[in-house]
């Protein structure tokens, strides 16, 4: 009985995808989490009435109440609320960070893999350039030439995010490219942009989102990183990075001001890992 159990939830599991129900269940998790912060970031006077930058300073250090479930700041402003605010911003400095990433690095990805001994040579040298840089590193100097600016941090986290791009599309390119469809398109004359566009593309396109979810809770947390060390928003702008670094100032009178902001940045990551993780089991299935 004991074997017909396990080889029913065996075919049960496989039936689902091939994914256990406690899979399903994080992954379920993992969407909810991305959702409501996408609606944090699209409608954020439907969770608060508070305004995230003018505060009450009579409320100031406020511990967290039902009028203030995180509690306020050190100038009494609403912690909740300048959370929500500050989605906006972390989400699409993160969004635009993997745009940059994805496509320098998708360019030059199929520039190595379709192009010439001496192109591809001269591309993965500057791939390996690139990597040989630690990416806050290099992501700190350039925010340090651009200026200080949520913008700039995005810029700067996506190019540091190329290598890692342009290095996994020339593999999938050089992959695609033996295959015996893309062949016979050579063969009977189709143009390289023809081969890229409705060959190559389609079948490296799963690989490459779940590289960019992957990327997307990456370029999160390393934005926060540069907030968090001066690099990003300015004050009194919220950010989620920002808002750790002033908590952490009052981590033993009111550490309730670090623990939300640090609570929700490594949720957000972990969510979009997660579901990152089953994009890419779902592209190699």
């Amino acid at each position: 009985m004991t074997t017909l159990a396990a080889t029913a939830a065996r075919s049960a599991a496989k039936a689902l995808g091939r994914r256990p129900v406690g899979g399903w269940i994080a992954l379920g998790v993992a969407a909810a989490v991305l959702l409501i912060v996408v609606l944090w970031a699209a409608f954020p006077q439907w969770f608060t009435g508070y305004d995230p930058v003018v505060g009450v300073p009579a409320e100031k250090l406020a511990a967290p109440t039902p009028a203030h479930p995180l509690g306020t700041d050190y100038l009494g402003r609403d912690l909740l609320a300048r959370m929500v605010y500050g989605t906006r911003t972390s989400l699409l400095s993160a969004l635009l960070a993997v745009v940059v990433g994805l496509g320098l690095g998708l360019a030059l990805g199929l520039a190595a893999g379709f192009g010439a001994r001496l192109v591809d040579g001269t591309v993965m040298r500057l791939v390996d350039l690139l990597l040989a840089v630690p990416e806050l590193l290099l992501a700190m100097l350039l925010v340090a030439v651009l200026g200080f600016s949520a913008e700039n941090a995005a810029f700067a986290i996506g190019l540091s995010s190329v290598a890692g791009f342009a290095r996994l599309t020339r593999a999938e390119v050089l992959r695609v490219r033996q295959r015996r469809f893309v062949e016979a398109a050579r063969l009977s004359g189709a143009r390289a942009w023809s081969i890229v566009v409705r060959h190559t593309l389609p079948n490296i396109g799963s690989t490459l989102l779940a590289l960019a979810l992957l990327r997307f809770g990456g370029a999160i947390l390393g934005i926060s990183t540069l907030s968090f060390l001066g690099f990003g928003a300015p004050p009194p702008a919220p950010e989620w990075g920002g808002l750790v670094a002033e908590g952490i100032n009052y981590f033993y009178s009111a550490p309730w001001l670090l623990y939300g902001p640090a609570a929700i940045i490594v949720g957000v990551v972990l969510a979009a890992n997660r579901v990152a993780t089953a994009a890419r089991s779902r592209g190699n299935a």
